[in-house]
């Protein structure tokens, strides 16, 4: 064992992945949490790795879903949250569901039985202050419901607009699944270089489509993320109950667009390119709080995407963090200070799974540092490497992103057939991940 000791702030899904890792590597390691002495408004079990909302860590089908390669990505690398879910689940069919309590008390057994890991009972109101010289690193995985404290501390450091309190981030559709021929592309008023698709409605299917949007239903927030959440950006289905013309002169206006005709649209839905490549696109202003099922269902009701591939469903909750781009190198680790880390939601990933991933890849980075031996680069062609490209790519709108195909590199060669692709693009990554365990 080596005199190095990680510091590993948070025992979320993110921050148990991380300590356990380490530990199991014989590496000092000390997880703090303030449970049970404090809890968020979310929590309420005094274990490590607890559930707050579903019990479903999504589908299991490696070769058809992107979260369900992701899993066996880190079912390689040793991962403990992944452990534990395929030891207490329950039937979900396709998908890896869990018995919560059980799932909870695995992980915490687990950490607890570490010889190398200390736990801690506190509450961390401030980064540490680590020599960039000196043997000891932190992660900091305190997740989508940090600390008013910690938060703050957190937003000094990086100054201005570093530090998001809510994620409110629209649907994003592979490319190939919209219908070209019921859209068109270009700019409005024809600036830019039309680089814009745009997803026409006439009269008939503009009102269908808000009288569906309005009866939809939606997902449930807790009552300390309501007022925070409306106030800081509008759901598209808040602003269409204001009144049924209200999309036509706000987020579906067509003012300053034409079709290939010369004329201009009853309404307009515009699609902006997600990934520089263009294999996905963002449905502009359609942050919502719709449920997936209601999202796929209502928004496949504009003509051009009545096939609409989702890669990415809309969210709108509390969730702390941070524009990771602007601070965070592709490992993980503070730009400021190589010694600091972060993991989890805290960093710009979505979900249960993409959050473990993210604590186990910085974990994974510190490792190697601490006993000498060549760092492991997961790139694009994996899921982990996507999710470690998103969130140290620079740009202006830094969002929340979850694990899906339309991240990963290209193959070298098309494929047309989806399930086929997708298959090629899993195998491709797990023999990635394979060479670099």
């Amino acid at each position: 064992m080596n005199n190095k000791e990680v510091l590993v702030i948070g025992g979320g899904l993110a921050g148990s992945e991380a300590a356990y890792y380490l530990a199991k590597r014989g590496i000092k390691t000390t997880l703090v949490d303030m449970k049970p002495k404090k809890f968020t408004p979310a929590h309420e079990s005094e274990k490590f790795g607890e559930l707050v909302c579903s019990n479903s860590l999504k589908s299991n089908d490696v070769y058809a879903n992107a979260c369900g390669l992701l899993k066996e990505e880190m079912r390689l690398l040793g991962s403990l949250v992944i452990e534990a879910a395929d030891n207490t689940r329950v039937p979900a069919g396709a998908a890896l569901a869990v018995d919560r309590e059980k799932f909870s008390a695995y992980i915490t057994e687990k950490l607890r039985s570490c010889e190398t890991l200390t736990v801690v009972s506190e509450e961390v109101k401030k980064l540490p202050e680590f020599k960039k010289d000196g043997g000891r690193y932190a992660i900091v995985a305190t997740g989508p419901l940090t600390s008013d404290a910690l938060s703050e501390d957190i937003a000094a450091r990086l100054g201005g607009d570093g530090l998001h309190f809510y994620d409110a981030s629209a649907p994003i559709v592979s490319a190939e699944s919209i219908d070209l021929s019921k859209a068109f592309t270009g700019d409005r008023y024809g600036k830019g270089t039309g680089d814009y698709i745009n997803c026409p409605m006439d009269k008939d299917e503009y009102y269908a489509f808000v009288d569906a949007l309005l009866a939809a239903e939606r997902a449930h927030l807790h009552e300390f993320e309501k007022g925070e959440i409306f106030e800081g950006c509008m759901p598209v289905e808040v602003m269409a109950a204001r009144g049924r013309d209200t999309l036509r002169f706000g987020t579906l206006k067509p003012v300053g667009l034409a079709d290939e005709n010369g004329k201009r649209p009853y309404a307009v839905l515009q699609l902006r390119k997600e990934t520089a490549a263009g294999e996905a696109y963002n449905l502009v202003g359609f942050q919502t709080n719709l449920k997936f099922p209601e999202q796929k269902r209502v928004f496949s009701m504009i003509p051009a995407l009545h096939s609409a591939e989702f890669l990415r469903y809309g969210v709108m909750h509390r969730n702390t963090y941070i524009d990771a781009p602007s601070v965070l190198n592709r490992d993980f680790s503070f730009k400021y200070n190589r010694r600091i880390f972060f993991a989890g939601q805290i960093t710009g990933v979505e979900g249960y799974v993409e959050s473990a991933a993210s604590g186990l890849l910085a974990a994974i980075a510190i490792a190697d540092e601490i006993e000498g031996k060549p760092k492991r680069e997961f790139d694009n062609r994996t899921v982990c490497g996507a999710l470690q490209t998103h969130i140290s790519t620079p740009t202006k709108d830094f969002q929340p992103m979850n694990a899906n195909f339309g991240i990963l590199a290209p193959l070298p060669a098309r494929i047309k057939d989806k399930k086929e692709r997708y298959k090629a693009l899993a195998e491709r990554a797990l023999e990635v991940i394979k060479g670099e365990k």
